[in-house]
């Protein structure tokens, strides 16, 4: 298991089981650097509009294997506690509340 610190300051919990979800996608495999540092930082944050414990870390990657994607990991947050429950690349960023970079 590691634990990163996030553009925030909090400890996020990355396991090696949801590591292992995460790289039954093709194309995360080789991507686990840039799983922490996306949470290190993000070119943004945003507010999950379905779970309000749960936020959105992007980054843009111009080359992957599927092309121009941005990466998001996907945080959730209880109390005092932080954990990675995945990642993947997507075309667009989810609609939500912008938390970061801060305004």
């Amino acid at each position: 298991m590691k634990s990163i610190r996030d553009c925030f300051g909090r400890l996020i919990r990355l396991t090696d089981e949801r590591m292992v979800h995460i790289l039954q996608h093709p194309e995360m495999i080789g991507m686990e650097a840039e799983v922490a540092y996306v949470l290190q930082r993000p070119a943004e944050v945003r507010l999950s509009r379905s779970d309000r414990t749960v936020q959105l870390f992007y980054e843009y990657y111009a080359k992957t294997r599927v092309g121009g994607k941005w990466l998001c990991a996907v945080v959730k947050y209880a109390t005092d506690d932080g954990f990675v429950v995945t990642a993947y690349f997507t075309d667009r960023l989810k609609p939500g509340e912008r938390l970061w970079p801060k305004k």
